[in-house]
């Protein structure tokens, strides 16, 4: 029986198409699902600000009647005309392995693109960057990070059966927590904060809520990732959104910043305890008993991963050493928190400075995570 493609138009459609992974991965040990709650927001462009600035269509794929695979196509608009390309992005795709699945899925994904003039499809790749980017293609296993999602090892495959090429890998890795702050990082903390008059900043949540300190971060950030690659500058509804989402969530013992004589943010580490047995155990699902999990996870009983959400540095203030910095104030926290280990996010295999930091600590290489692109 031939491959039906339908397009995502009702509530109930959509909460199958967030359900399906759950299916798919069920028994897995590795696979960490989104949050349920989430997921109905970012994926409805009526509630997710990123649609004022996109457009997008989702598609569910059945196979003998029973559902084998799903795929949401994205234009996004502020890449498109930062990066002068014409790219439609595939992103959220999961599917049995079957060659005819995933070809459905990715044919509709080409077709939507060019009815609207795309000549590009690149993925998998979301809304922005703070959703869930590209496939991994080395480290099958170990559990994901909450941030970074585990795909069987098929999928690249099939991507590239399907005459798609890599065009970006990421990295990512362990670092263990040391018995102390190593020496040498201690003494740069000191010599840098000397010489450029620079000073550790801690924020309260109403700071970062309803000051302008949680601004000020996601503005550094544009700043910091913007020459990376096919980034989307968050625009002024989308920054709020995730000031909201995240740092209303963060314990931000946890968020570190540096700032300047005059008050200039120019540096920032954002971390979390890790969330993702949590949210395995829960299914991605707050009630009945996802939610204390969660709570009890960040701010009570800490499982033995930290996430290393991202480090943010002022580009003219990079390889100066604010690194040192950060995690002088960071490590005694994780020593105390009694962190076995941080996980990176991922980090572009070209980005040598941000790799370089690792290097002073024990590090473990645990995955990599690529991203295809073909011509329609």
């Amino acid at each position: 029986m031939p491959v039906t493609i339908k397009v995502v138009e009702t509530t109930k459609e959509l909460k199958e198409f967030i359900k399906f992974p759950l299916k798919l991965y069920k028994g897995s040990p590795y696979y960490v699902p989104n949050i349920y709650m989430d997921e109905l927001t970012t994926l409805d462009p009526e509630k997710n600000p990123m649609g004022k600035y996109s457009k997008s269509k989702r598609f569910l794929a059945y196979k003998d009647g029973k559902l084998a695979g799903r795929v949401i196509a994205i234009i996004n608009e502020i890449a498109n005309r930062d990066w002068d390309h014409k790219e439609v992005r595939f992103g959220w795709i999961d599917f049995i392995d079957d060659r005819e699945v995933s070809k459905a899925l990715i044919d509709a994904v080409a077709e939507f693109g060019r009815e609207n003039g795309m000549t590009q499809l690149t993925g998998p790749l979301g809304f922005t960057d703070f959703d869930n980017e590209g496939c991994v293609v080395e480290g099958f296993d170990s559990i994901s990070s909450f941030a970074l999602k585990f795909n069987y090892p098929y999928y690249g495959a099939h991507f590239e059966a399907l005459g798609m090429e890599k065009v970006n890998d990421w990295l990512e890795y362990r670092i263990f927590v040391p018995d102390a702050v190593p020496e040498k990082v201690t003494r740069a903390a000191k010599m840098i904060s000397e010489r450029y008059g620079l000073h550790i900043r801690k924020v309260t949540k109403k700071e970062a809520l309803k000051g302008n300190y949680g601004q000020k971060v996601f503005d550094l950030i544009n700043r910091t990732y913007s020459s990376l690659f096919d980034f989307t500058v968050l625009p002024p509804e989308v920054i709020d959104n995730y000031i909201k989402t995240y740092l209303g969530l963060l314990d931000l013992k946890f968020v570190t910043l540096v700032e300047d004589s005059e008050g200039k943010l120019v540096g920032v580490a954002l971390t979390m305890p890790s969330i993702a047995r949590a949210v395995q155990k829960s299914r991605g699902y707050l009630f009945p008993y996802g939610w204390w999990r969660l709570l009890k996870s960040m701010y009570f009983k800490y499982e033995e991963a930290l996430e290393l959400l991202l480090i943010a540095v002022e580009p003219e203030y990079q390889n100066r050493g604010v690194h040192a910095i950060l995690f002088n104030e960071i490590i005694p926290n994780l020593i105390k928190g009694g962190f076995k280990y941080g996980e990176s996010n991922a980090e572009m295999e070209s980005n040598t400075k941000v790799q370089n930091i690792w290097n002073l600590y024990e590090k473990q290489f645990m995955r990599r995570r690529r991203v295809y692109s073909k011509q329609i």
